[in-house]
């Protein structure tokens, strides 16, 4: 049987359907399932091409001077290795983007500082689109940060080709201004023995759609997802992911956390995220080891946090493999605690949840991106004792 369509039954998950031509996909309807959680009338036409005047990317690149940075035609097949979209959405954003921007590290390198990658909304009556494929050369060293700014509508391809026996930090951070749409899709190619820490910051946005898409092209690779989120009232923010496990001896590790807080008498709709975590384990992949993790921390009546972990494994013969997810409020034996050695409660909570996030905060490399999200973790909690 071949792949099908996202929309329909497939063999498993892995076998989703892709093409660069929009018209290839139907426009998604809300019952479809890969679309039922987020609300279709809120992304401002990006599933159904009628979203607001199409401007060019305000994109900036600051990397170090051995690093290449080209812009290429859009079917030029150098930007394609990492696979294509595998929805409408991106597909849009593929076939509407002026060029693809490939930025390569040459192999062997060990990049004295990261590269900086800086995509701009271009305004609220807006919209923009991008296709960027980051490529690592066989055992280079590379910490890559895309930042995301500004307010406006915008859809994008962030693929990664993780090269032999590298080593890379990928750090998204989604900070955009509270009018912002992004739907964005991140296809990951890893090759034999190379490393990736792959780290997802969403704190801004009104509405964020992010889904990693994780293959493994030869023996030995090590794959991290970790994330962090917290919406705010009006705020939807989904990160729906896909690692699949297609050769043999891979190791992978998803660990995401969030929390949720409203306003009721902001007049914006409640608070919600979603988290779905797909693994994949095929038949050819024999010791495989994976484990996904999923928490949320909801903090007001009314928000909503849906967490949804799949496990699909086709051989016994694998070194382990498991998942979590929880949603709930923060412990309130912990707050007691913390209240009998004299802290006041609302300092009590606000210790309760830093330490919640710590355990992916901590993992960010770049000490200035660490302290700047830790700094903003405090900034939502304010909002809440306000």
């Amino acid at each position: 049987m071949d792949p099908v369509g996202n929309a329909t039954t497939h063999n498993n998950k892995g076998d989703l359907f892709q093409s660069f031509n929009v018209e290839d996909f139907p426009v998604p309807g809300g019952r479809d399932e890969v679309w039922r959680f987020i609300s279709l009338r809120r992304i401002r036409g990006l599933h159904d091409g009628t979203f607001p005047t199409q401007v060019s990317e305000q994109l900036r690149i600051d990397a170090p001077s051995n690093v290449t940075i080209e812009k290429l035609a859009n079917d030029d097949g150098r930007l394609r290795v990492a696979g294509g979209p595998v929805d409408r959405v991106a597909a849009q954003a593929w076939s509407a983007a002026e060029h693809g921007t490939l930025i390569s590290v040459p192999a062997d390198a060990v990049l004295d500082a990261p590269i900086e990658i800086t995509i701009t909304g271009a305004g609220v009556d807006a919209t923009t689109f991008s296709t960027i494929l980051v490529q690592t050369g066989r055992h280079s060293q590379a910490t890559v940060i895309v930042r995301y700014e500004g307010s406006g509508t915008h859809a994008d391809n962030v693929n990664w080709h993780i090269g032999e026996g590298s080593h890379v930090n990928a750090i998204v951070d989604t900070e955009w201004q509270l009018d912002a749409v992004h739907i964005g899709q991140q296809s990951i190619m890893v090759e034999r023995d190379a490393v990736l820490r792959h780290i997802v910051a969403a704190f801004g946005g009104e509405v964020v759609r992010l889904t990693p898409r994780v293959t493994f092209e030869a023996p030995g690779a090590d794959v991290e997802l970790t994330g962090v989120y917290f919406a705010d009232a009006g705020q939807y923010i989904e990160n729906r992911m896909l690692v699949d496990h297609s050769v043999p001896n891979c190791r992978s590790n998803v660990l995401y956390k969030g929390a949720l807080q409203g306003n009721k008498e902001s007049g914006l709709p409640e608070a919600r995220t979603c988290w779905v975590g797909d693994v994949l384990i095929r038949a050819e992949a024999k010791g495989t080891d994976t484990y996904e993790t999923n928490r949320n921390l909801v903090l007001t009546d009314g928000a909503r946090a849906d967490a949804i972990p799949n496990l699909e494994i086709e051989t016994g013969q694998i070194a382990g493999a498991g998942h979590a997810a929880t949603v709930g409020r923060f412990d309130e034996e912990q707050i007691f605690y913390l209240r009998s050695r004299g802290i006041p409660e609302q300092e009590a909570t606000r210790l309760i949840i830093r330490g919640f996030f710590n355990e992916v905060l901590n993992q960010i490399p770049v000490e200035s991106v660490r302290d700047e999200l830790i700094a903003r973790v405090a900034g939502e909690l304010e909002l809440n004792n306000n």
